[in-house]
C-alpha cells in the first residue's frame, strides 16, 4: 500500500487516483493467466427452460489505465542530444522534457542485448540469458541469448491484464541460429514465449536501413526493400502509426503497450544526404573542442552538477589533433551522416506523439524516451567504411577507407547503401561526455548512463529539474506495475517467477529530491564490470578496449582475479573523474564482494563470460550445427548467422544446373555490398567475388567457353593457414574441368553482416558486388536443380 499512497501525491487529482488503484488491487493475481469468466446464464435441457443473462465483461485494469509507449534509441551517448546540452537537434526528446520529467543517473547494460532483455523483464540481464549479444550467446546459463520463462516479459504479463502489445524496429533478444523463415518462433517477439501481439522489424542486432530484411510477426517478408525514398526507420514508424490507430478503432476501450525500438543510431549509419548536410561543418574542430563544448552547455542547463569534472581522453585514444589533414573531411562527415541519422530517428519518434495528439490519448498516454541502450559505440574505431572489420578483429588503415569511398563516388557516399559507415571513436568519446569510455565498458558510466524522460501529462507534473536518483533500466517494469497496481506474478503459465531486480520510480514522479530508493545494481559485460551500492561504486575496466582494433594477445592469458579496481564516491564525483581505490582499501573489498555475490546470485559466472564466443572459441557462436547443407532454388533469404560458412571455412558448393548462351544471373551469395561473396554467370563466364568489407574484392572469372547443357559446376574454398583472418585459395570447375582458381588475401573470420542473408539463385537485398549493383536481385534465368555445401577438412 505504500507504493500506492506514495503515488496518489505523484498525480494531480488525487481523489481519482485513489478510486484508480484501490479497483485495481482486487484484480491482482498470483497466477497467470486469469482463470476463465464462468458464464452468468443457465442451461437446461432446451432453451425454453434456459436463462441467458451473461456476466458484464470485468476488465483486470483500474479504470482508465494509460497507454504506455517505451521508446529507445540505440548506439546514442549521453551527452548528445541538445535537450541536455548536445550537439544533435531532438526535438521530440525535448518536447517530452518539457512536458514531463527527465532522470541524469539512469543507466543501462552497456550493450544492446543485455539492455533490452532487461528492459523488458524488470530483471537483470544475466538472470534472463543475456549476458552476451545474442549472435554470441553461448551455453553458460547466464549467457544463452534466451529470455527463460521463468522471467515472464512486461509484454507477457500485460497482454494477459489485457492490454494490446506490439514492438517495432530492432529486436536482438532471440538467438542468430532460431531466426530463419521456420523458426523455432519460441523465442521470436510475437506469440506464446515472449508474448507480443505484433512485431515489425529486425531480429539481428543491426540492419541497413535501406535494404532490410524484414520480419513481420514469425513471417520473413519478400526482399522488396530499397526502392527510391525508403528509410526502415520512416517504414517501421508508418507500421506503429497505422497499429496505434487500427487498435483505437477496434478496441477503443482497450489500452495498448508499445516497444518502439529503431535500428538508429547503431552501425551502419544510414540517412539521406540532405540529413547529414544539415550538420555540414559543425564538426570542423573535432571531438576534443566538441567534448568542451557540450561539457559547458550541460553546466549551464544544470543538466550535471556544478562541481562535475571532466574527465580526461585515454591515452590510447586519438586526439583530434593527431588525425592528417588529409583525413579530416573524412572524419568530419562521418560524424555529420551520424548525427543527421540520430535526429532522423528521434524526428520520427515525434510522429507517435503526433498520432496520440490526433487520436485524442496524448494525455492519458505514458511514454518512457530511454535515450540509448548503451553508450556511443566506439566499434568504428579509426572510422570505417564497413563496420564489421572491427567485429572480425581485422585490422586497416584510413587511407584504405577513403580510397575505397572515393572510388564509390567520394564524401556523398557516406550514409548511402554503398557504404556501412561508422565513425571514429573519438566521436563516441565526446558523445559520453563529461564520463569515460563508450559502449561495452560496463565499469563506467560513459558506457552505462542515458538520459530518461518520463511524461503522462494526466498524472505527472513537467518540471525540468532532473531527477538525480539511481536508477537502471530494469526499473520501468517494475514502475509500470506500480502505475497499474498490479503485483508482479508469482506464476506465469505455470512456471514459477523469478523476482524482480528493478524497483520502481514512482515515489520520484512528483519529487526531485526524493532519497533514492536502489540501493544496489552489478554491472558486467565481457569482464569490464562495476557494483553500486550507496553512492559508491567499484569498477574494473575489463580486458578489452573497443576502440582499438584487432585484438591484445595479453586477451588470452587475462584473469578477472588480477584486475585492478576502481572506486569513486558518487556523492562528489558525478563523471568518475576521481579513483579513491589506493586510500579507502576496505571499501573496495566490501564492494568487490558484494559484486561476487550478485554475481553468483544473477548467472554471471564465469566472469568474463561473454568473451567465449568472441575472443577463446568463436567456432562456438550460434550457428547452424550441420556439416553439409542442401538446397534448392526456393531457398533466399537465409540470415547469415544460419547460413554455411562458405567464406570463413573450407568447403565445397555444388550446383546442378542447365547452362545455355544466355545464362545469366546469381547462382548463390552470402552477405551485402559491405561485405560477402557471391557466384555468377553472364555473357558465358563464371565471376566469383569475394568482397572483404569493401576494402578488398578480389574477382576470379573463369576462362574459355562454358558447355552448354547439363552441368556440375563445383566452388572449392580452401583455407591457407591458420591465422585469424587468413587467407583462402578457390577453384572453380564445371563438369569436373578446373575453369578458373585465385587467391583471397584475407577473409572473415566471424560473419559479413548481422542481418543480410544467403541466397539460392538470386541475391537478395543488398547486392554483394558492385558489377551488378543496379541489376538487383540479378536473378538466374535458369534453373537450379540443387545446391550442396560440404564442410572440407
Amino acid at each position: 500500500m505504500k507504493s500506492l499512497e506514495k503515488m496518489c501525491h505523484a498525480v494531480r487529482h488525487a481523489a481519482c487516483a485513489f478510486i484508480f488503484f484501490s479497483a485495481a488491487s482486487a484484480f491482482a493475481s498470483e497466477s497467470l493467466p486469469f482463470p476463465p469468466t464462468p458464464s452468468g446464464s443457465k442451461a437446461g435441457p432446451t432453451i425454453a427452460e434456459s436463462e441467458y443473462s451473461p456476466l458484464p465483461e470485468q476488465s483486470r485494469l483500474p479504470e482508465n489505465a494509460p497507454n504506455i509507449i517505451v521508446i529507445m534509441l540505440d548506439d546514442v551517448g549521453p551527452a548528445l542530444p541538445d535537450t541536455y546540452g548536445g550537439v544533435i537537434h531532438t526535438p521530440t526528446l525535448s518536447r517530452l522534457a518539457k512536458d514531463g520529467i527527465s532522470y541524469n543517473r539512469f543507466h543501462n547494460s552497456a550493450m544492446c542485448s543485455p539492455t533490452r532483455a532487461a528492459l523488458l523483464t524488470g530483471r537483470n540481464h544475466h538472470r534472463v540469458g543475456n549476458g552476451q549479444i545474442a549472435e554470441l550467446a553461448n551455453d553458460w546459463d547466464g549467457y544463452t541469448g534466451r529470455i527463460p520463462r521463468t522471467s515472464a516479459t512486461v509484454a507477457k504479463v500485460l497482454g494477459y491484464y489485457g492490454y494490446a502489445t506490439s514492438a517495432f524496429g530492432k529486436w536482438h533478444n532471440t538467438p542468430a541460429n532460431e531466426t530463419t523463415a521456420v523458426g523455432p518462433y519460441t523465442n521470436w517477439p510475437v506469440g506464446e514465449g515472449i508474448g507480443f501481439d505484433y512485431f515489425y522489424g529486425f531480429l539481428a542486432g543491426e540492419s541497413s536501413q535501406w535494404e532490410p530484411a524484414v520480419v513481420e510477426n514469425t513471417v520473413r517478408l519478400d526482399p522488396s526493400h530499397g526502392k527510391e525514398g525508403y528509410h526502415f526507420t520512416v517504414d517501421m514508424t508508418d507500421k506503429a502509426v497505422s497499429w496505434m490507430k487500427q487498435v483505437r478503432a477496434l478496441t477503443p476501450d482497450r489500452p495498448f503497450f508499445m516497444y518502439w525500438a529503431p535500428g538508429a543510431s547503431h552501425g551502419p549509419h544510414h540517412i539521406f544526404k540532405e540529413w547529414a548536410d544539415k550538420y555540414e561543418g559543425k564538426f570542423d574542430d573535432g571531438w576534443d573542442a566538441m567534448r568542451e563544448r557540450i561539457y559547458a552547455r550541460q553546466k549551464e542547463l544544470g543538466w550535471i552538477p556544478e562541481n562535475t569534472v571532466l574527465t580526461t581522453r585515454p591515452d590510447s585514444l586519438a586526439a583530434w589533433d593527431d588525425i592528417p589533414e588529409d583525413e579530416r573531411d573524412f572524419q568530419r562527415r562521418l560524424m555529420e551522416v551520424f548525427a543527421g541519422y540520430t535526429e532522423h530517428a528521434d524526428v520520427q519518434a515525434g510522429r507517435l506523439i503526433e498520432a496520440l495528439d490526433e487520436l485524442g490519448i496524448r494525455e492519458n498516454t505514458l511514454i518512457f524516451y530511454v535515450w540509448g541502450d548503451n553508450g556511443s559505440s566506439a566499434e568504428g574505431q579509426n572510422g570505417t567504411i564497413s563496420e564489421l572489420l572491427a567485429q572480425n578483429g581485422i585490422r586497416t588503415e584510413v587511407k584504405d577507407h577513403i580510397h575505397t569511398m572515393n572510388e564509390l563516388g567520394g564524401l556523398d557516399v557516406l550514409g548511402s547503401s554503398k557504404a556501412d559507415n561508422m565513425y571514429h571513436a573519438g566521436w563516441a568519446w565526446a558523445g559520453s561526455t563529461p564520463h569515460r569510455s563508450t559502449k561495452l565498458v560496463a565499469a563506467h558510466f560513459g558506457g552505462t548512463r542515458t538520459p530518461l524522460v518520463v511524461s503522462w501529462p494526466e498524472n505527472i507534473k513537467p518540471d525540468g529539474t532532473p531527477r538525480p536518483q539511481f536508477h537502471h533500466v530494469n526499473d520501468v517494469v517494475p514502475t509500470i506495475y506500480d502505475v497499474l497496481s498490479i503485483e508482479p506474478p508469482e506464476q506465469v503459465d505455470g512456471i514459477t517467477q523469478d523476482p524482480l531486480d528493478g524497483v520502481s520510480m514512482v515515489y520520484s514522479f512528483d519529487a526531485a529530491d526524493a532519497e533514492g530508493k536502489k540501493e544496489s545494481q552489478y554491472f558486467e559485460v565481457m569482464g569490464s564490470r562495476s557494483f553500486y551500492h550507496d553512492e559508491w561504486i567499484a569498477s574494473v575496466f575489463g580486458p578489452r578496449t573497443p576502440w582499438s582494433p584487432g585484438l591484445d594477445p595479453a586477451i588470452f592469458k587475462w584473469s578477472p582475479n588480477d584486475d585492478e579496481w576502481e572506486l569513486h564516491d558518487l556523492r562528489n564525483d558525478y563523471s568518475q573523474a576521481v579513483n579513491l581505490a589506493a586510500d579507502n582499501p576496505g571499501k573496495v573489498e566490501e564492494l568487490q564482494k558484494a559484486f561476487l555475490e550478485a554475481a553468483k546470485n544473477n548467472k554471471v559466472f564465469p566472469v568474463g563470460g561473454g568473451l567465449w564466443s568472441i575472443v577463446f572459441h568463436p567456432e562456438d557462436a550460434p550457428s547452424n550445427p550441420a556439416t553439409e547443407f542442401h538446397y534448392t532454388q526456393e531457398v533466399v533469404g537465409v540470415p547469415e548467422f544460419t547460413a554455411p560458412k562458405v567464406g570463413a571455412r573450407s568447403s565445397l558448393v555444388t550446383i546442378e544446373t542447365e547452362l545455355t548462351a544466355q545464362s545469366s544471373g546469381v547462382l548463390y551469395a552470402l552477405g551485402a555490398f559491405s561485405g560477402g561473396l557471391a557466384l555468377w554467370v553472364e555473357d558465358g563466364k563464371l565471376t566469383y567475388e569475394y568482397n572483404l568489407f569493401e576494402i578488398e574484392r578480389t574477382q576470379i572469372t573463369s576462362s574459355g567457353a562454358l558447355p552448354e547443357g547439363k552441368a556440375v559446376i563445383e566452388v572449392e574454398t580452401r583455407k591457407a593457414g591458420k591465422d585469424h583472418a587468413g587467407p583462402l585459395d578457390v577453384a572453380i570447375r564445371v563438369n569436373g574441368k578446373e575453369v578458373a582458381k585465385g587467391y583471397v588475401p584475407r577473409s572473415a573470420p566471424l560473419a559479413f553482416t548481422a542481418n543480410d542473408a544467403f541466397d539460392v539463385g538470386r541475391d537478395s537485398y543488398s547486392p554483394v558486388s558492385e558489377t551488378y549493383f543496379d541489376r538487383k536481385p540479378f536473378a538466374y534465368n535458369g534453373k537450379i536443380d540443387g545446391l550442396k555445401v560440404v564442410y572440407l577438412k
